[in-house]
């Protein structure tokens, strides 16, 4: 803990004049960075305002604290109250870890709102448990000033794979190999009697509470190996379509995201997950999942991925490699990851995970143009393509893979490109909502040379 929040110097505290008053009356960036840099000065010398300042911004910021409430009510006219500081952050607490919840939790807020002047209920108690200041600061102009101090703010960061097709060094010794999944990648932290879905950006997820459930009703036999009751599990929650998915993942209000499922592919102990680094090899990871499979899989939203390891040392192992991939993309999976056993859990890319995507490419008759927009404002946007592939009936805009030459070129010639054949490369074939077909990430590669109407 970065204060002691039971210190009698902290009741009684007026902050918002001070500093969130401060903070609000300039846009100017610079502005913002002199107010946090004067209040980390006043902090270092001994101000329980300062303090109590930066303290709230901690718990405004930090990623890790959620406290688990929406609506927070304002107050009107209050003031000489007595502000007590050190029962609003017991409060958070409380929340944080959810030992008070619902209708009590409700209850306890409206209550303390009532012992804080209006100013500061208002300005700072409320904005803090909506996670935001909302005076034109964010994680990253804390830490700019904060960043060697006590009071830096976690990072929210998880481990990310490198693209294989540049590392072929790596691509050595024993692997786990497993699928890449279609789906939104999630983190869930699960502390005490609270799990919480964070997607890879450390944005929280609200919308799969079955999930979370679920895994809350499963933690003890997920941390019975790692020997902690906080741990995070990392995984991919994957629907019906991609397209469906990322529609309800992130929608405010009414998601439908039942008959989704999160497949749980590591384990790491929660502190060193905040701390960047679990010192845990990947096997070790891997086996404290093991003794929970059975139990996931009897749930509706839980499944441990499945794998395979590899020796990729040896022409058998690269051969079982190669077919395995294959195989993965033919069943529709976006290709494979390829991961090192021995390697450690860090919050930032690295080459101990590999990710093998297929290219694939499809030949298609440009049947129109978009003008671009912005500094492509004039000149060619995007070509609209269309074709069949494998009985598959595709359309789709492509606007990248395009130099501004020849946006240029092409856009002034655009009538005589009608008709003619394009050759797109992509990721994969995507299904739309209403039954067509599309491709994900599609890039202009070049023209086939075909007259228009020729046959492919």
């Amino acid at each position: 803990m970065i204060l002691d929040i039971n210190d009698a110097r902290y009741q009684g505290v007026k902050v918002a004049a001070d500093w969130i008053r401060d903070l609000e009356s300039s846009d100017s960036r610079l502005h913002k960075e002199r107010v946090i840099e004067k209040a980390l000065m006043a902090a270092q010398l001994g101000s329980a305002h300062a303090q109590c300042f930066l303290f709230n911004c901690y718990a405004a910021y930090n990623p890790f604290w959620v406290f688990h409430v929406r609506q927070i009510p304002e107050t009107q006219g209050l003031v000489n109250r007595p502000n007590p500081w050190p029962r609003f952050w017991a409060l958070c607490e409380a929340l944080r870890t959810r030992s008070v919840t619902g209708h009590a939790a409700r209850d306890r807020i409206q209550a303390l709102s009532r012992e804080f002047d209006s100013q500061e209920w208002n300005l700072l108690c409320r904005r803090v448990l909506l996670k935001d200041l909302r005076c034109g600061i964010s994680e990253k102009t804390l830490n700019k000033i904060l960043g060697k101090t006590t009071w830096r703010i976690p990072v929210f960061s998880c481990q990310l794979a490198q693209d294989s097709e540049d590392q072929a060094g790596k691509m050595r010794g024993v692997k786990r190999l497993e699928v890449k999944l279609d789906g939104v990648r999630v983190l869930a932290l699960v502390s005490g009697n609270s799990c919480t879905l964070y997607s890879r950006n450390g944005k929280q997820l609200d919308n799969f509470p079955q999930v979370a459930q679920a895994i809350l009703d499963n933690a003890e036999v997920l941390c019975s190996s790692l020997g902690l009751s906080n741990f995070v599990l990392d995984g991919e929650i994957v629907g019906e379509s991609f397209q469906q998915l990322m529609r309800q993942a992130h929608r405010k209000n009414q998601a439908h995201t039942t008959g989704m499922m999160y497949h749980v592919f590591d384990i790491l102990p929660l502190t060193e997950f905040v701390a960047g680094v679990s010192t845990v090899s990947q096997r070790r990871r891997l086996s404290c999942l093991e003794p929970a499979r059975e139990s996931l899989e009897a749930t509706d939203c839980l499944r441990i991925m499945p794998g395979m390891d590899v020796d990729l040392n040896t022409a058998e192992g690269q051969d079982i490699m190669h077919r395995f991939a294959q195989a993965a993309v033919t069943q529709g999976y976006e290709g494979i990851m390829i991961k090192d056993l021995e390697a450690h859990y860090e919050c930032k890319r690295t080459s101990s995970w590999l990710k093998w995507k297929p290219i694939i490419t499809v030949d298609l008759e440009i049947v129109g143009f978009e003008e671009g927009t912005g500094r492509n404002a004039g000149r060619l946007g995007a070509i609209i393509c269309e074709g069949d592939d494998h009985d598959r009936r595709i359309r789709v805009n492509v606007g990248t893979g395009l130099s501004d030459a020849v946006r240029d070129q092409y856009w002034h010639v655009r009538d005589q490109l009608l008709g003619h054949v394009v050759e797109v490369a992509a990721d994969a074939v995507t299904q739309n909502q209403d039954g067509t077909y599309s491709l994900r990430f599609p890039r202009f590669v070049r023209f086939r040379g075909f007259e228009p109407g020729e046959k492919i």
